[in-house]
């Protein structure tokens, strides 16, 4: 005897071996057609049969099932519940073959818009209603089903479908994994074995891979774009108003920065005082003089935290009215938050010296590292007949800018670290710095790199007053007992380094108090720290009690934290774009390039010329420093890794130790 069942919502037959029990209590020991040995108790048996064999039933109802008029057979049906027999005798007669009832079972089974199951073998059909709104919804699906295997063969065809290109971003960013869009999108990837990315360049959605990196950095932190909204200004009037009320300064300062710097927020003066000592003024663009705490402009710039800079371009912190208003341009007096302090004949900081206060700065210079750096010497800061802009200055300056680097470095020594060495350690010293330049040679993209050592005259100078400035700035602070943003550097590990409220040393600069506070106008840790400045230039020893944070005050150690992963967040996104061009700039020869890298730790190796990071597990065995001569193919900017194959094997030559890749808030560069 042969029984037909349902497993796990399929029709089944499986033959019976043996029999126990009767009636309702009856049961079999049964082999399924898979030769499954089951039980089965006669509640769960839909229909009993001798003949034919099982394996023609089934084989025979499964062809019949796919004829089956579904809505003949609903409107055959009784609408009270009905059983198989029932509804076998309505739509094929009182003579009905067990492999047409089997395949009844198979059809109702698999028609649930159509009929209701109501228990092993038992159905009702659906309200007219229902049933009208579960046909549409089926011809919904299957109209979706064609729609998606068109979109997936123009896919494939390398056509991007014209309804998709609204969903580019979306589909590659945040897709929703179940439209029908997404789903034809995998399936094209899978028939092509192409990423998503990959295909979408190819069909000609996306432009390039640098699309790419741009769209997903973009897409988490820039959603609705990252023009800034022309009525995010300064009222004229507004600005006037404070302005009026500024001292102005008596003093001539000037700037130095590289020539692709426009947000100039950081200046500098000497004014001669009586015995051969001088007063330093270090002057900071002043926008919280205007720029309120939670007003639109300060919305604007919490929530994105800082200006992220990467080749080619950057998306400011600030709107540009707003720069241009406060940017420290030369040949106006500019508004400024100024501390100074006086040093004696020799160089030294004078205790007790330090003052702060609101003031007009007039901008004599902006002085350009590119057009000045070779100029200035130890030799020619004393030649009375060089003529470069600012010598007399530089000069003073360079002199107490040793005396603070050698004050650092004694409480570096304190702490247990290492001294540094002042100025360019070692020629031979792998660069840090490098200007990007994307050109457009005849009609294409090419990427020059030019790199620039670290640690000239101007670069310490600039250095060592901003980490003076930054370290002032955190002790006023912390000794008006005023909270803030201060950058702290304690012991090891994962967060050595961190952004916190309360004051704390720099070890790695080898500071007591350290408060990023000399770049106001492109990082919002530094405008926060301006504010409560401000607060305590105007008001003293009161200042907590206007100041814009008090004490303990939550938002403030809630901006601690966004400030900390959104700065890490561009950084890295920075990084990401620099490796894009320096594999770009290996790339835009038609020959595979032979370059030099040096090992620096466990196969990871830096190529000479560009800051392009690699790994090279062949040289993992060799010492720190250890250069190698190599040739790069392969590279893919999408994934942004290239084969990298050592040449030979005599080409590797360990040059003398120098210093580098210093974390940055270990060196004495750290600056802004």
């Amino acid at each position: 005897m042969h029984l037909l069942y349902e497993e796990g919502g399929d029709i089944k037959i499986a033959t019976v071996q043996s029999a126990s029990g009767a009636g309702d209590a009856e049961s079999w020991q049964a082999t399924s057609l898979s030769g499954k040995k089951i039980k089965l108790k006669a509640k769960e048996v839909w229909l009993r049969f001798e003949k034919p064999e099982a394996q023609a039933v089934m084989n025979d109802a499964s062809a019949i099932a796919k004829e089956i008029d579904l809505q003949f057979l609903w409107d055959c049906a009784p609408e009270e519940e009905f059983g198989l027999l029932d509804v076998a005798k309505e739509y094929f007669g009182d003579q009905a073959t067990i492999s047409q009832q089997a395949s009844l079972a198979i059809a109702l089974q698999g028609a649930p818009v159509f009929f209701r199951r109501k228990g092993r073998g038992r159905f009702q059909r659906a309200p007219l209603e229902q049933l009208q709104a579960g046909l549409a919804a089926l011809a919904r699906k299957q109209n979706e089903l064609e729609q998606q295997t068109l979109w997936q063969q123009e896919l494939v065809a390398g056509v991007f479908p014209e309804a998709l290109k609204p969903q580019v971003k979306q589909l590659l960013f945040s897709p929703d994994k179940n439209t029908s869009a997404y789903k034809a999108l995998i399936a094209a990837c899978t028939a092509t074995g192409e990423s998503p990315a990959q295909l979408m360049i190819r069909c000609g959605a996306i432009h390039s891979p640098l699309d790419y990196h741009q769209g997903m950095f973009l897409k988490a932190h820039f959603p609705n774009g990252f023009a800034h909204n022309e009525s995010s200004t300064i009222d004229l009037s507004a600005y006037e108003a404070v302005i009026a009320e500024l001292p102005v300064a008596k003093v001539s300062a000037f700037s130095i920065d590289d020539s692709g710097t426009t947000e100039i927020d950081d200046a500098l003066s000497v004014t001669s005082l009586a015995d051969g000592a001088h007063r330093i003024g270090v002057h900071i663009a002043a926008p919280a003089l205007l720029i309120s705490r939670d007003d639109p402009l300060d919305q604007l710039a919490r929530n994105r935290m800082s200006t992220v800079y990467f080749p080619g371009d950057k998306i400011t912190m600030l709107p540009d009215s707003v720069i241009a208003q406060f940017s420290l341009d030369e040949g106006k007096p500019c508004p400024a938050l100024s501390i100074y302090v006086d040093i004696d004949a020799q160089g030294q900081t004078i205790d007790g010296s330090l003052q702060m206060r609101a003031e007009l700065v007039p901008i004599a210079a902006n002085l350009r590292l590119e057009n000045l750096e070779d100029q200035v010497s130890e030799m020619s800061l004393q030649d009375e007949v060089s003529t470069y802009p600012h010598r007399q200055e530089l000069a003073i300056l360079w002199v107490a800018a040793k005396h603070l680097h050698a004050q650092r470095q004694e409480k570096r020594v304190a702490n247990g670290l290492r001294a540094e060495q002042l100025g360019v350690i070692d020629p031979n010293a792998l660069a840090r710095d490098f200007h990007f330049q994307i050109k457009q040679v005849e009609g294409r993209e090419r990427v020059e790199i030019t790199p620039r050592q670290r640690g000239s005259i101007l670069d310490t100078i600039v250095a060592e007053w901003m980490i003076f400035c930054n370290s002032a700035s955190g002790r006023l602070l912390a000794d008006h007992g005023l909270p803030g943003l201060f950058r702290t550097q304690k012991g090891w590990g994962p967060l050595r380094t961190r952004m916190q409220t309360t004051p704390g040393p720099h070890e790695g600069l080898g500071l007591d108090y350290y408060a990023w506070c000399t770049s106001p106008l492109r990082r919002y840790s530094d405008l926060v720290n301006q504010w409560q400045l401000i607060a305590l230039a105007k008001h003293g020893v009161t200042a907590k009690m206007v100041a814009p944070f008090p004490p303990r005050d939550a938002t403030l150690m809630g901006i601690a934290a966004d400030f900390e992963a959104c700065y890490q967040a561009y950084g890295e996104y920075q990084d990401r774009l620099e490796k894009y061009w320096c594999l770009r700039w290996v790339a835009q020869d038609s020959e595979p390039k032979k370059l030099f890298v040096r090992h620096l730790k466990e196969g990871m190796s830096r190529l000479e010329l560009i800051p392009l990071h690699l790994p090279i597990p062949e040289l993992a065995a060799y010492p720190r420093m250890t250069r190698a001569e190599v040739i790069i193919s392969d590279i893919d900017l999408l994934q942004l890794s290239a084969g990298v194959r050592v040449l030979q094997s005599d080409a590797l030559v360990k040059p003398a130790e120098p210093v580098l890749e210093v974390p940055q808030d270990n060196a004495s560069p750290e600056v802004k």
